[in-house]
């Protein structure tokens, strides 16, 4: 891990680390105010030895006492000692337990001890402290003294003990300093560990982690995005219509075979908002003058009619099976140079159909009619459908869903297309946090906050929902001949031949010719500038 991801973790869960801060200061103050407070109190004594005026004596006094003082310390805990601290206080403890409240050590580089003496109330830490001193000078003398001679080492008290005047125990500054920084080092190692164990895709970064694959677009989260799916149509000014047209500008650059500009848009699984995705990127298309057909090939959940508000029971299935005209079948969306082809009626052999002579026949055809086509595909992990239809294609967008796709799926998505040497022209990445510092706001109106924009947006919404049902209306009123002929033999097929020979009659290659039709008037062929100017359905 590097130091730019641990800051990236850091900048992303500072408010649980810094929360766990607060209740490591908490913790830690709460225990210094359980613990009942102690006192200590320190006396110094000096140990000398009694020895000649010459030099040479005077070192090796110095060198015999220097070898004894540590000796000394270890001697003030000792039971000989305390038994006499014990006596002179008229303590209520044995040795062993005033021997834990003792401490005793020489100050480096000198002959000089230090005594300190822990109890909870000051006066009587400050008595236990001299008693010790006197005590240990007592002991020492008649431990290097013999029945004949005195002792030549002497214990003088240079310093006595005074009752303090504050608690050394507890000390609330510093268990509050360790209690948040362990806290913290605490929060900051979960949230490393959990960012390791945790493989959903959550940024840019995460991707190029995943696959070599370039990030051509990211689409910011946006809470309101289930009233208005539309947003480059219906919010234009909002700012995740802003990062459609950005992306929009991302897969102007992206080379192509033959210049023909045909890409599948699929995801991992199910729920990454890739229909979406779709139908707004196919609207900033259009908006840039060019002609472009939407086509629904997820033969299994189709969503590009809900979604537009148009009517797919006449689609591509349709269409593959020979009863109906590629040209019947497409439907002008608002005159703006978008067409759409639904997905048609839902045929038990998709993949058949899919990967079917006609199928890749009516891609050809369709090139040389439209600028762009883009094709919604069903997820590739479940079924092997955008696999097959890719390698039909200029390439595949592969959707991703920030917070819940994981570097597996991902994996496995982009594994699929290699197996088939499906060229991949970039990752759209969705549902972007807009905190994350990928996603980007911009001002002017742009912005996810601006009041005006949502009262324009929202103004801009009813209308074309009210212009929608307007033409279903209409159509409903005036009737289509040739489209209730086309349904009645769906539903003939329906009845007597429930797609079983669909498959059969799309790989055929006179299956236009030998497939009984209604007769019908042909319609000129149109240009794509004429297309461009739409006629209305």
């Amino acid at each position: 891990m590097e130091l730019t991801d641990l800051v990236r973790i850091l900048r992303r869960r500072w408010i649980p680390i810094v929360a766990a801060g607060v209740v490591g200061v908490g913790g830690a103050a709460g225990v210094s105010a359980l613990q009942a407070p102690s006192y200590e109190s320190a006396t110094q004594v000096f140990v000398s030895t009694q020895t000649g005026e010459t030099s040479s004596d005077l070192a090796q006094s110095n060198a015999y006492t220097l070898s004894r003082v540590l000796t000394y310390a270890e001697l003030a805990s000792s039971e000989r000692v305390l038994d006499g601290v014990i006596g002179e206080l008229g303590l209520d403890v044995d040795a062993r337990e005033l021997a834990r409240r003792i401490s005793a050590a020489p100050i480096p580089d000198t002959t000089i001890i230090q005594i300190v003496a822990t109890d909870d109330d000051p006066d009587r830490a400050a008595a236990i402290a001299n008693a010790t001193a006197t005590s240990l000078a007592g002991v020492v003398a008649d431990v290097e003294g013999t029945s004949t001679q005195a002792s030549p080492v002497r214990l003088t008290t240079v310093e006595e003990a005074r009752p303090p005047e504050s608690a050394s125990s507890p000390r609330w500054v510093l268990n509050l300093v360790l209690g948040g920084l362990l806290a913290l080092a605490l929060a900051t190692a979960v949230a490393v560990l959990r960012d390791v164990l945790d493989t959903r895709i959550r940024s840019p970064h995460d991707v190029e982690l995943a696959t070599h694959h370039p990030v051509i677009g990211t689409i910011a989260y946006d809470a309101r995005a289930a009233d208005r799916p539309l947003v480059v149509h219906d919010a234009p000014h909002d700012f995740r219509a802003e990062a459609y047209r950005s992306l929009r500008t991302n897969l102007l650059f992206v080379e192509v075979e033959g210049g023909q500009r045909t890409f599948v848009v699929t995801s991992s699984v199910a729920g990454e908002g890739k229909t979406t995705a779709t139908a707004n990127l196919a609207i900033a298309l259009a908006q840039s003058g060019q002609t472009v057909l939407l086509v629904d090939a997820d033969l299994r959940k189709p969503r590009v009619a809900d979604v537009l508000g148009i009517e797919g029971r006449v689609g591509l299935t349709t269409v593959l099976i020979g009863d109906a005209e590629v040209d019947d079948a497409v439907q002008d969306w608002g005159g703006t140079g978008l067409f759409v082809l639904p997905a048609g009626r839902v045929p038990p052999n998709p993949s058949e159909l899919l990967g079917s002579r006609a199928m890749e026949s009516l891609l050809r055809r369709l090139e040389g009619e439209y600028d762009w086509i883009l094709v919604d595909a069903p997820p590739l992990l479940p079924v092997t459908d955008a696999a097959v239809l890719a390698t039909r294609t200029s390439g595949a967008i592969v959707v991703v869903a920030a917070g819940s796709t994981t570097r597996g799926q991902l994996d496995g998505a982009l594994a699929r297309l290699g197996t088939v040497d499906v060229r991949v022209a970039g990752v759209l990445l969705t549902r972007l946090p807009t905190t994350d510092g990928h996603a980007y706001a911009y001002g002017y109106g742009y912005g996810p906050g601006a009041p005006l924009d949502d009262e324009h947006a929202a103004m801009h919404v009813a209308a074309t929902r009210d212009a929608r049902a307007a033409r279903a209306a209409r159509r409903q009123e005036q009737g289509d001949d040739d489209a209730g002929a086309l349904q009645a033999r769906l539903d003939g097929d329906a009845d007597g031949d429930p797609g079983g020979d669909a498959a059969e009659r799309a790989n055929a290659p006179d299956a236009e010719a030998t497939a009984p039709r209604a007769p019908r008037t042909p319609r000129p062929r149109r240009s794509k500038r004429e297309r461009a100017g739409g006629t209305g359905r």
